[in-house]
């Protein structure tokens, strides 16, 4: 499918995945819009999508997704500033070796890798809506099944936070996520999906310093990451592929529906969480 003319929203585009997916769609002749923290990066990326594709105006908003404010603020002005939304990417992710909490007394990890993806599609479903076969793509992971099921008494890891234990849940949580949008706008012309980009060697969890580097140099050096291009072929095909290739609440994994834990089928969790972050968000 043809992306010539249509808008593509993408959060955590200046790295790995979503600088590989950006890429590639702009390739494809789509305009796209990225929210990024780092202006040196974000500056960078849009100069790129340019080279790639002169003929559509590429455009960056910054902002902090692990802030409520941050993240409700570029939601508010992509919303106020885009009449059409063609697609929408949630893809802003980090983990984090300790328990680190936000302004708003928010575990990090819950906030940037789960929370961010709720208020900025909340905050454009409606521009999705009226834009017609739009689609929402979430990149969550195989990690999800590492935490086993969201604690609802222990949701910011108070009691206990264990790094891949935290990051497990909010990959959970966006495919849970996933799930209860598209039941909750089911009725709407809107398809949401997530998927599984794969153990991509780039410079996600970078922030970890010497912990990450040796993970990241050992996946290499046994063959077991990938490159970010590869990883985001998943995030292309499903921005480009026939409707009828895909199920609306559906994860996936190298083109094909993925095997999911047996808590990620939870249905009363998928709604508990969402009406969770729609307190959070208030």
């Amino acid at each position: 499918m043809s992306l010539e003319g249509k808008t593509i929203v993408i959060t955590g585009a200046t790295s790995g995945v979503g600088e590989a997916g950006a890429k590639a769609l702009a390739h494809l002749g789509g305009r796209i819009i990225i929210v990024a923290r780092n202006r040196e990066k974000g500056d960078a990326l849009i100069e790129a999508l340019t080279a790639i594709n002169p003929h559509q105006a590429h455009k960056v908003h910054y902002a902090d997704l692990s802030k409520l404010a941050e993240m409700k603020r570029v939601g508010a002005d992509i919303a106020a500033h885009e009449p059409r939304i063609d697609i929408l990417i949630n893809n802003a992710g980090a983990v984090y070796m300790k328990r680190e909490e936000t302004i708003d007394g928010l575990e990090r990890t819950f906030a940037t890798n789960h929370m961010a993806y709720f208020v900025i599609t909340n905050a454009l479903i409606d521009t999705l809506n009226s834009t017609g076969a739009a689609r929402i793509i979430s990149t969550a992971s195989m990690a999800h099944r590492m935490g086993g099921p969201i604690d609802f008494d222990d949701l910011q890891s108070r009691k206990t936070y264990r790094t891949m234990t935290a990051y497990g849940r909010s990959k959970l949580a966006n495919i849970l996520f996933t799930q209860e949008l598209a039941r909750r706008f089911r009725d709407i012309d809107v398809i949401a999906t997530s998927f599984h980009p794969g153990f991509v060697d780039s410079g996600f969890a970078r922030n970890n310093g010497v912990f990450a580097d040796i993970a990241m140099s050992a996946g290499r050096l046994f063959g077991l990451s990938i490159s970010a291009e590869k990883g985001a072929d998943t995030m292309v095909w499903l921005a480009t592929c026939a409707e009828n290739e895909m199920t609306n609440g559906a994860y996936y994994d190298r083109r094909k529906l993925g095997d999911l834990a047996a808590f990620a089928k939870d249905d009363a969790a998928a709604q508990r969480l969402w009406d969770e972050s729609a307190r959070i968000a208030s």
